[in-house]
């Protein structure tokens, strides 16, 4: 948590351009923005991941996103978090993105290999999911 740069951002020991704080949110414009407007919003819990945040320091992450969205005045954008470095995490600190995609060159460029589904291997699946939850 002492080398957590969000942390830092937190504790204002790194300055930021801050948009918006509580008691348990921060958010900030990201310095390496994919588009004007690129935020981000964290929670003050430090966790790796988003299994690692209490839900009670998650509940205003996406109403505060939601600000951020509307105040970029975006008609699209993206709402993206990211959870281990296979899943593109770089930041060891939960994290959501507020990206506004203007246009086709900027924002987020996604692809989404998608699958054939066997309906059967899905039931299955489902039904392993929906017992643990």
């Amino acid at each position: 948590m002492a080398a957590c740069i969000f942390c830092k951002i937190i504790k204002g020991e790194i300055p930021s351009f801050k948009l918006f704080e509580s008691e348990k949110v921060f958010a900030f414009l990201d310095i390496q923005p994919l588009s004007q407007g690129h935020a981000l919003v964290i929670p003050k819990f430090h966790g790796e991941k988003l299994v690692d945040i209490p839900d009670e320091q998650l509940a205003e992450c996406l109403p505060v996103a939601k600000k951020i969205a509307k105040a970029t005045g975006a008609e699209n954008y993206n709402i993206l978090q990211n959870n281990g470095r296979l899943a593109h995490q770089l930041v060891d600190h939960v994290h959501f993105h507020v990206i506004p995609k203007p246009n086709q060159q900027e924002g987020l460029g996604i692809t989404w290999p998608a699958e054939e589904t066997n309906m059967d291997k899905l039931k299955e699946y489902f039904n392993q999911v929906k017992a643990k939850m």
